[in-house]
């Protein structure tokens, strides 16, 4: 998901508290074990936040018996904790697409990269031995007119405002701490430079509670024709607040190593599988973004909606259908939602007419308490075939009072398709009054399972999207 604003408060849904007892206990990255609830309800089972019983159709059975939350956690802990970020068009992004493909080849189904440049990415790591806490990530976003492809190690100390008196006497091959000003940047760099320190670090601006600010990678426009001698990077919030408390606590030695990543090509995965309609006969899609932004494990956003078309495909393989069934996860979704524009770009006015509905999964589990309504979002804000048939599965499951009516909202790849006249919607877990209400976690490095992610909500997408997807296509 490419932006959002800050949350308020809400309610959990109705029966959460009892599923929160249900416990199921998953490794994180070998360091810590993390409790998550689990969905154990039946078919018949009232939801959390349901206002009865579901009503489900035969058809509806089909795919309720099978999808599970618990299933899908298995590849979402491979996308957010073996590789983490997936930066579009760089390694950790085509790792992320190579294991999408293979488990989608897996499932028989028809499975293509589609290749699409994208522009260069300014990438920075943080190590300390034993210090740095293994629950939050520790990528930063370097500058492009800073050092780079280089390693610095030095003695960590905060200069805060960073102007020449909140300096210590000797800072010369240490790594400095400064509050990140914009206006500023320049200058607060100079002087670090003037004073031998090793790196600059930036350190985000607190966000508007309860949002939380990203990593980023500085710029300095006055520096591009002759670069800054030392490393300049950009950290999240959280890794500032940690920095910090590590700091307080006694001496920080940081290992900083930034890296370019130039002449990039980023990738979707597009998989299909052929209907019983004739050739050239009805498509539907589902769809999710598969990278992050800098720093962002991308639990959440969006490997929740990854995950979700994963679990979706395996399901949905042996079961016959008359249209074309596609499953497309796109590359640098966060950049401007670059992959999903370049494939529609591609596609012909008699490919774009095949389409009934377009499942757009992004941000489709979080844990945040008061992201308790589900978001059917156009860009037009006008409901087609895809807002239909969810509001119709959501009647049939007994949770339609937690569904929204159809909302204008685009920043997802919903809009890619919706701009060209083929019907889609986004899908979503977020806060009650607007769509704008994100969890905290979004776009942070705090985007973990851990702290991101719930599998109730995640069923209950699985669900409302899985029976949407079969009365389209069946």
């Amino acid at each position: 998901m490419t932006n959002g604003h800050p949350a308020t408060s809400s309610t959990e849904p109705a029966g959460s508290a009892v599923n929160r007892r249900r416990m199921l206990t998953v490794a994180l990255g070998g360091a810590a074990t993390v409790a998550l609830p689990a969905p154990a309800w039946a078919a018949t089972d009232q939801r959390p936040g349901a206002h009865r019983p579901p009503r489900l159709t035969p058809d509806d059975r089909k795919i309720i018996a099978q999808v599970s939350a618990k299933r899908a956690l298995s590849h979402l802990r491979v996308l957010s904790e073996e590789i983490g970020p997936r930066i579009g068009g760089t390694a950790s992004e085509r790792r992320a697409a190579d294991y999408i493909a293979k488990q989608l080849d897996h499932l028989g189904y028809d499975v293509r990269l589609e290749p699409f440049a994208v522009a260069d990415k300014f990438l920075a790591q943080l190590s300390s031995p034993a210090r740095l806490p293994r629950d939050l990530n520790w990528q930063a976003g370097a500058s492009p007119h800073g050092a780079l492809d280089t390693t610095v190690r030095g003695d960590v100390v905060d200069v805060g405002a960073g102007a020449p008196e909140n300096y210590p006497t000797n800072v010369s091959g240490r790594i400095v701490l400064v509050d990140y000003v914009a206006a500023q940047r320049e200058q607060l760099v100079a002087t670090a430079v003037s004073r031998g320190a090793a790196a600059v670090v930036f350190l985000a601006a607190d966000g508007v509670p309860p949002r939380r600010t990203s990593a980023f990678s500085p710029t300095l426009p006055g520096s591009a024709g002759s670069p800054v001698p030392i490393p300049v990077v950009g950290v999240a919030q959280a890794q500032k607040e940690r920095l910090r408390e590590l700091l307080a606590c006694g001496r920080l030695t940081l290992t900083i190593s930034t890296s370019a990543h130039r002449g990039l090509t980023s990738n979707n995965v597009i998989a299909e599988r052929r209907g019983r309609a004739r050739a050239g006969g009805p498509v539907v899609m589902v769809s999710a973004h598969y990278d992050t932004v800098i720093g962002a494990p991308g639990a959440n956003d969006d490997g929740s909606g990854t995950v979700l078309c994963l679990e979706l495909a395996r399901v949905l393989r042996a079961i016959p259908l008359q249209a074309t069934l596609r499953f497309a996860l796109w590359g640098s979704e966060e950049q401007g939602l670059i992959g999903s524009r370049y494939h529609v770009r591609q596609l012909p006015q008699e490919e774009r007419d095949r389409f009934l509905a377009v499942y757009q999964n992004d941000m489709v589990a979080t844990s945040w308490d008061p992201a308790t309504r589900y978001w059917l979002l156009s860009f037009t804000g006008q409901a087609n075939r895809a807002t239909d048939e969810v509001a119709a599965a959501a009647v049939r499951l007994g949770y339609d009072p937690r569904i929204s009516a159809v909302t204008q909202r685009g920043s997802s790849d919903h809009q890619s398709f919706q701009e060209v006249g083929i019907a889609s919607a986004n899908f979503s877990w977020r806060g009650e009054e607007t769509p704008a209400l994100l969890e905290p976690p979004y776009h942070t490095p705090e985007d973990t399972i851990a702290k991101n992610i719930s599998l109730e909500r995640l069923q209950v997408s699985l669900e409302l999207i899985g029976c949407a997807t079969y009365a389209t296509a069946r």
